[in-house]
């Protein structure tokens, strides 16, 4: 991990940042910070209506992330290395996605008073899918709470990630297309990742390996 201590692992909803965090901070033999989606009360009821719950959901994830955040203030959290599966910013991603205008006014004001600085990565891994292989792996998990996850929505979180990743500045980043890619159990392309973890120079990079 050399200079690297906060490395984040971030992406659409199915791509598999959560594996891939676990299996670098195993590789590394540093500290996981994952979050908890299963925690959240209202994401069942989110996915199968999401207009009615968006509000209560987003706010039970603020709540999980403000407290991450408190304990990377108070030192705790970064007092070793850390990679983490998700990025502090990807909140207001998804509020302003799930919220109409009155509930993310609401939202905003709560987030101002309940979310703390907190302290950039040192590297971003960006994993990118195609809609379809996305669509894929989330039945393939086949979670309890996704059953009513609706494609379209999919969709959206798929094109709003891509907007914001575009747009991002605040800290490297490296974007890997994982649609021909196996990180989480294929020994080869996690090592070609690896490296290209090693061999990063600049703000921005790719990663991407043809079929």
């Amino acid at each position: 991990m050399s200079q690297l201590r906060y490395v984040v692992v971030e992406g659409p909803i199915g791509v598999g940042k959560s594996s891939l965090a676990r299996r670098l901070s195993e590789y590394w033999g540093v500290r996981l910070l994952a979050e908890n989606p299963a925690s959240n009360p209202f994401l069942p009821r989110f996915y199968r209506n999401l207009a009615s719950n968006g509000l209560s959901s987003q706010l039970s994830f603020l709540l999980q992330r403000a407290t991450s955040a408190e304990q990377m203030l108070d030192g705790d959290l970064l007092a070793s290395p850390l990679v983490s599966d998700f990025l502090f910013e990807k909140d207001a991603l998804f509020a302003s996605l799930n919220l109409d205008e009155d509930e993310l006014a609401l939202y905003k004001q709560l987030a101002q008073r309940l979310m703390p600085q907190h302290p950039a990565p040192d590297l971003v891994i960006y994993l990118q899918a195609s809609e379809e292989v996305l669509l894929k792996r989330v039945a393939a998990r086949a979670i309890e709470y996704e059953i009513h996850f609706p494609e379209v929505y999919l969709k959206r979180v798929h094109g709003a990630y891509n907007e914001f990743f575009h747009q991002y500045e605040a800290a490297p980043l490296l974007i890997v297309n994982t649609d021909h890619l196996n990180l989480v159990e294929g020994d080869e392309d996690f090592e070609l990742l690896i490296r290209c973890i090693s061999e990063m120079r600049g703000q921005r990079s790719y990663f991407n390996k043809s079929a």
